[in-house]
């Protein structure tokens, strides 16, 4: 019996740091919070939570107390740090959110193939990836700097983050840093202001009711076609955020290293995450 006690507190201590590593996920372009949950082992748990909360809840209580807990802590920690590295740099910053998407790309492609890769599933690649293509192009008409962010485009941040959490592998950051509503989102995270941290929960609590069962049901019954899907959705977000405009020579030089720099961490994280057994 006296052994219990300290196991426990192990255990909440654990639970608050693989916590605080999927709320730093969750700001952290390429990398998915769906992902990481997947990773820990509480992707099915969250995912039984938003289908049935209350009685889940019941169950997964000590669980999910000191998880939340640690999650807030790396959410708002990590945020600050994205808003001083947009301020410093922007092209330099995207750029190494640029890497760090690439280098998600082979571990999505290897866990979209486990099962095979049918033609329906290259099919569902090649429309995400159009589709994203040529919603975002024609945004990109409009311009990124016409749009201003407000409560009801931080309340659509919090939709398309929404997906980022219950679909494993897509990270809605280079969508929302394309329409130039990244940077001032994570600043307002950082800064705790709440005309941004309300409406983004709201949105986001939108999106979980809305579609957490029915893309559960559909990563249950189509592996391949889903993953396959959001591949072609991430390649064709990244591609139109990729810097184009640079101050001099230097700042090209950096920028480069800098990707190169995010795609590295990504293929380390990915090795990682293949050792992690708790």
């Amino acid at each position: 019996m006296k052994q219990k006690k300290p196991v426990m507190v192990l255990e909440w201590i654990l639970l608050v740091i693989k916590g605080m590593v999927v709320g730093a996920g969750a700001i952290l372009p390429g990398i998915s919070g769906g992902v990481l949950c997947v990773v820990f082992g509480i992707y099915q748990p969250m995912m039984a939570l938003l289908a049935h909360p209350i009685k889940s809840f019941k169950i997964y209580y000590k669980l999910f107390i000191p998880f939340i807990i640690g999650w807030l802590i790396g959410f708002l920690a990590l945020a600050k740090l994205v808003e001083m590295l947009f301020a410093a740099s922007s092209s330099v910053a995207v750029a190494l959110f640029v890497g760090l998407i690439a280098g998600t790309l082979p571990s999505l492609f290897k866990e979209a193939g486990k099962n095979g890769s049918s033609k329906a599933s290259w099919i569902g690649f090649t429309i995400g990836l159009f589709l994203m293509f040529s919603v975002l192009t024609l945004l990109s008409r409009q311009s990124a700097s016409s749009i201003t962010p407000n409560i009801w485009w931080y309340a659509f941040c919090g939709l398309v983050w929404g997906f980022s959490l219950i679909v494993p592998g897509l990270s809605s950051s280079s969508i929302l840093i394309f329409m130039g509503l990244y940077q001032p989102m994570t600043s307002g995270i950082a800064s705790l202001d709440m005309l941004v941290i309300l409406p983004l929960i709201s949105g986001l609590a939108l999106t979980v009711i809305l579609f957490a069962r029915l893309v559960n049901l559909l990563f249950e019954k189509h592996h391949s076609l889903m993953h396959h899907t959001i591949i072609g959705i991430v390649i064709a977000s990244t591609l139109l955020i990729i810097p184009t405009e640079f101050l001099n020579l230097l700042n090209i030089i950096i920028s480069i290293a800098c990707f190169g720099a995010g795609f590295l961490i990504s293929i380390l994280m990915d090795r990682l995450e293949n050792k992690i057994i708790i």
